[in-house]
C-alpha cells in the first residue's frame, strides 16, 4: 500500500483515538482548551523560530555563504506550524519536535542521511590546447 495513502488513513484514526482517550480522562472542555492552547503556543513559537532562522540566513548571506540549512529549516518550521494548526495531539507532538532547534537538527540529519544528498562539484572550465596563428592577410585589413 502507498505510504501516503496509509498516512492519510492512519493519522485521523490515531488523532480520533487520542482525542477520545484524553477527553475521557480530563473532560471534553479541557481537551478542546488544550487543543487551542497548543495551537496558539505552537504558532507563536513557530513565528519566533522562523524569525531566528531568517536572521541566521541573512547572516549567512552577509558572510557570502549559501544558507542551505536555513532554507531547509524554514520549510520544516512551516510544516511544523501546519501540524500544530491541525487539531490533535499526535500532530502537535510531531509539530513541537520539528519546531525545537535541537530535535529539528536531529530529524533533518536523519532525512539528509536517508536521501543522501550529495553535491557533485562541477568545474566551470574546459581543458584544451590552443595555438596562435599569425596570418599576414589579417594584418592588412
Amino acid at each position: 500500500m502507498n505510504p501516503l495513502l496509509l498516512s492519510i488513513i492512519l493519522i485521523p484514526v490515531i488523532e480520533i483515538y487520542l482525542l477520545i482517550k484524553i477527553g475521557s480522562q480530563i473532560g471534553a472542555i479541557s481537551t478542546i482548551i488544550l487543543i487551542f492552547i497548543t495551537a496558539f503556543v505552537g504558532i507563536y513559537y513557530a513565528k519566533y523560530e522562523g524569525l531566528n532562522t531568517l536572521k541566521s540566513g541573512f547572516m549567512q548571506l552577509s558572510k557570502n555563504e549559501t544558507p542551505a540549512y536555513e532554507i531547509i529549516s524554514s520549510a520544516a518550521i512551516a510544516f511544523a506550524a501546519l501540524l500544530l494548526i491541525i487539531p490533535g495531539f499526535a500532530t502537535d507532538v510531531l509539530g513541537f519536535l520539528i519546531i525545537f532547534p535541537i530535535s529539528r537538527k536531529f530529524i533533518l540529519s536523519i532525512f539528509i542521511k536517508k536521501f543522501n544528498f550529495k553535491r557533485e562539484k562541477k568545474n566551470n572550465f574546459i581543458d584544451g590546447e590552443f595555438e596562435d596563428i599569425e596570418d599576414d592577410n589579417d594584418k592588412k585589413i
